[in-house]
């Protein structure tokens, strides 16, 4: 191709279009006129009480964690029972919060589902489920051993 010479031009590629270059589209007709309504496809969109289930999941496995610092630290002085008892009610309560947000999202998602509406996390549900029960279950077990050694 010298400097005098045109670019080459671009054709577009003969064949129906691939599923991965055109998006996925409903258009119904307008009757009596030419014209179409086109529906676009639009992403899932995360279920809100799920991402509130895994975080309140995490936390109440890290507020157990640090009920059983205080709590193994001050066992010993005399103060870690108390330390440890008002994080361990904070730990039982948080965890019980990311079981009742993670059902109540596991609902929304399967009631979502019939109705077309595109709504996703499901395996964040199920992962605020399993991590609210290991945060409680800690939890409890971090002021029983706490209770143990004062």
């Amino acid at each position: 191709m010298g400097h005098g010479a045109p670019p080459p031009m671009y054709t577009a590629p003969v064949g129906p279009p691939s599923p991965a270059l055109a998006p996925a589209m409903r258009v119904d007709a307008v009757e009596g006129t030419p014209f179409g309504v086109a529906y676009p496809a639009v992403a899932a969109t995360p279920s809100g009480p799920s991402i509130g289930s895994l975080i309140a999941g995490i936390a109440s496995i890290l507020v157990a964690l640090f009920a059983m610092c205080l709590g193994l630290t001050g066992a010993s002085e005399g103060w870690g029972l108390a330390a440890a008892g008002a994080f361990t009610v904070l730990g039982v309560f948080l965890g019980a919060g990311a079981v009742g947000l993670a059902l109540a999202a596991t609902r929304q998602i399967r009631r979502a589902a019939g109705t077309g509406v595109a709504v996703s996390g499901r395996g964040m549900a199920i992962t605020g489920i399993v991590l609210g029960c290991v945060g409680g279950g800690l939890a409890v077990l971090v002021i029983l051993l706490t209770f143990a050694m004062s």
